[in-house]
């Protein structure tokens, strides 16, 4: 699923490219229906409209238009939303097609698993209501550290579980929740409320550092993704833990480990991030 770095990437490659164009026409490609439902109503708000910015929340893509209006984009686990050449032929699986008013150019939205969508939200305060309603937290850049620190406290769930709830860090999924980990030496199965304050603020650290250092790689390619403009990813070359099973710890050359904390794969040093001792039972 493309994370924070990823999206962040993808907005960076289209601003240049869709920022100042109108949108001259809508074409809903297919008829199978995305996570959200596509409505036909809102392509007259669309046609005619100048995209006046593109920007991130979350993992959300948020394109302002001059209307007030925001198009918001979910890519879910295998979506894509790309600018092309009119000419080029439709990618499987596409299902909106946006012409620009540069001649020849789309702005082209696909997705394989359709976990993804697109929706059209009519100003500002709608926009708010729909980030309470999807229950974004906070971005990892602005964290801050006291109620960073809060949040690990009041909550007994492992520490890797708390990094994936969008409630109280936006943006942040698998791969770099394992990264973040690796980096501030915390096992993904440590209790969030057993964190000390040091531990918290070295992992609220470790991850404005990891996302920061997967932007400059343009985010990770492991299947499909792509920037929108459509180059790959590099971040992927760049993992310390994430994937690398059984090859020896940058850190200490200890083998990397892998447990299963909440149905996903957590990948860990077992020297640098000793797992949580388990409390002895009580003698009678």
């Amino acid at each position: 699923m493309p994370e924070l770095p990823e999206v962040e990437t993808i907005v960076r490659d289209l601003r240049p490219l869709l920022v100042g164009r109108r949108l001259s026409s809508v074409t809903r490609v297919g008829s199978l229906e995305l996570r959200r439902p596509w409505l036909e109503d809102w392509h007259g708000s669309l046609v005619e409209r100048c995209i006046l910015e593109a920007h991130r929340r979350g993992k959300w893509i948020l394109l302002r238009l001059d209307s007030g209006a925001h198009l918001v984009v979910h890519l879910g686990m295998t979506g894509r939303l790309t600018v092309k050449p009119a000419g080029d032929p439709l990618e499987p699986h596409t299902h909106l097609v946006f012409d620009l008013d540069e001649p020849g150019r789309q702005l082209r939205f696909s997705d394989i698993r359709r976990f993804g969508c697109a929706v059209l939200i009519r100003d500002d305060a709608a926009l708010e209501t729909f980030h309470r309603d999807n229950a974004l937290g906070p971005e990892p850049f602005d964290l801050d550290p006291a109620a960073w620190r809060a949040s690990l406290k009041a909550t007994t769930r492992v520490i890797k579980a708390v990094l994936l709830d969008q409630t109280v860090v936006a943006g942040v999924g698998n791969i770099y929740a394992v990264e973040a980990l690796f980096q501030a030496q915390l096992h993904p199965s440590r209790r969030a409320c057993d964190v000390k304050p040091k531990e918290a603020d070295r992992l609220r650290e470790s991850i404005a550092h990891v996302l920061t250092e997967a932007i400059e790689h343009r985010g990770s390619t492991i299947r499909n993704y792509v920037g929108g403009s459509g180059l790959s990813g590099g971040y992927q070359d760049e993992f310390r833990a994430y994937g690398r099973t059984d090859l020896p710890c940058p850190r200490c050359e200890t083998p990397i480990a892998m447990v299963r904390v909440g149905g996903r794969s957590s990948h860990f040093c077992p020297k640098c991030q000793p797992a949580p001792h388990k409390a002895r039972p009580k003698r009678p």
